[in-house]
């Protein structure tokens, strides 16, 4: 038996845990939140260890979605209310602000009125926070050093539930689930550039990682919507096996990965063919997806199964699924 040298046998032990902790899901560092509906908490998950490890008490009535600050130390909660989007209930007014490393609420905005606030997004140039406030048919915005409001955009539409920023930070866009069309929104003067016909109705929204086009799922037929941005027109429908919901595409602009919730599947779209080229089987009921900045695995929630399914996108399998809270909605990545 040779005899091996101190100095290659750690610098071998230093390669086996730099590949351990990147792991088969790709999770070298950050934490993945959930919005846990039915508890009303945010649930803060290890995907490496695949463990929900705490939840924060939203107050009472609960959050559907969640933004995580670019540096990952903090998560902005948008507090809807008790009931879906359309649906009577408890119009929520405030957005929680919670530290992740002391897993505590350490701050509030208060909206001053019941105004249904609901998706939360950065935007990518100004570091701003922009919030879709329902009732008020606009995008709130929110400065996150100061917690006040410094201003709003008009989307012109009822129901403006998610909302999606072009990378360059000039377009916004909503899908505005009972219209059943998407608001154009331009983010520098703050105005609705124009709205665009979709459906009957329609829910959640994602653009391509150029901005090109936006996703958003049709919800009186089995099909998802491509917008071209630059026309601001349906250029395309992709056929699904049942109603799509969330859609997330991967970092190299190739893959769109779309929950397809009634047909508890996951349906993976070739966005050069424009058409599925992979079914998966998850829990019942999913929601939301989340692509992993580095790509190396998506994330969908699981409402009904309290399950956050784990995708490897090297080769579309299941690798885990990790238990959430009940109602397991929104996901946002804390970290890089």
């Amino acid at each position: 038996m040779k005899c091996i040298p101190l100095l290659l046998l750690l610098g071998m032990s230093a390669m086996t845990l730099s590949h351990e902790n990147s792991s088969a899901d790709g999770s070298s560092q950050g934490m993945l939140l959930v919005a846990n509906k039915g508890d009303q908490t945010l649930g803060i998950v290890d995907p490496r260890a695949g463990q929900q490890i705490a939840t924060v008490p939203e107050g009472g009535i609960t959050g559907h979605e969640i933004a995580a600050s670019p540096d990952g130390r903090t998560a902005y909660v948008p507090i809807y209310g008790n009931s879906g989007v359309g649906k009577p209930g408890t119009d929520g007014q405030n957005m929680i602000v919670v530290d992740i490393a002391s897993r505590k609420v350490v701050g509030n905005v208060d909206f001053g009125h019941g105004v249904r606030p609901h998706c939360v997004v950065f935007g990518p140039k100004d570091g701003m926070l922009y919030v879709t406030t329902e009732l008020e048919k606009a995008i709130t915005i929110i400065d996150p050093k100061t917690l006040k409001i410094v201003g709003s955009i008009p989307t012109g539409q009822p129901e403006s539930h998610m909302f999606a920023i072009s990378p360059d930070g000039k377009r916004g866009y909503t899908s505005n689930v009972g219209p059943g069309t998407v608001s154009v929104l331009d983010m520098e003067s703050r105005k609705t550039i124009t709205v665009i016909p979709v459906s009957g109705e329609i829910q959640r929204i994602a653009l391509s990682t150029d901005g090109k086009v936006a996703f958003t799922s049709d919800q009186t037929k089995p099909q998802l919507a491509v917008i071209d941005t630059v026309s601001n027109k349906v250029k395309n429908w992709i056929p699904l096996p049942a109603a799509g919901y969330g859609t997330a595409p991967t970092p190299d602009g190739k893959w769109l990965v779309v929950a397809v919730r009634t047909a508890n599947k996951v349906a993976v779209v070739d966005l050069a063919a424009m058409k599925i080229s992979q079914l998966i089987d998850v829990p019942a009921a999913p929601q939301e997806v989340l692509v992993q900045p580095d790509g190396h695995a998506a994330y969908v929630s699981c409402d009904a199964s309290h399950k956050v399914a784990v995708i490897r996108t090297s080769d579309w399998k299941v690798e885990k699924l990790i238990d959430a809270g009940p109602g397991a909605d929104g996901l946002a990545w804390a970290g890089h």
